[in-house]
């Protein structure tokens, strides 16, 4: 039914982005205009009226990127989890203690940092 008519994607996409163009025409012409004097506003201090000392962020890239390892590991073993069930029960366990050596392997990294 779909493949039927070659030129419906096209004029699917067409409808929609017509369609999401006049809700954005449409949102803009209701929204509330901010009022003359209110710009000023925009370049006070924060809260309490004080400024900020701009100090540099101290940021842990080694601790990031071990977090950033673990969540790749458990994403890509939730993945194959989800993909494996109609595979042989040896599957899935095979890739779940494959997962826990990358685990063990990283904590131990871990300790040494």
């Amino acid at each position: 039914m779909l493949g039927e008519s070659p030129c419906l994607l096209p004029a699917v996409f067409g409808f929609c982005l017509i369609v999401m163009l006049l809700i954005y025409w449409f949102g803009g012409k209701i929204s509330a205009r901010p009022r003359q004097g209110s710009a000023a506003g925009k370049t006070a201090p924060y809260a309490c009226g004080e400024d900020l000392p701009s100090e540099e962020l101290k940021f842990d890239m080694d601790r990031f990127f071990i977090f950033a390892v673990y969540f790749l590991i458990f994403d890509v073993f939730a993945f194959i989890l989800a993909t494996s069930f109609n595979s042989l029960g040896l599957v899935p366990a095979a890739y779940a203690v494959i997962v826990l050596m990358a685990v063990l392997m990283l904590l131990g990294v871990r300790r040494r940092l």
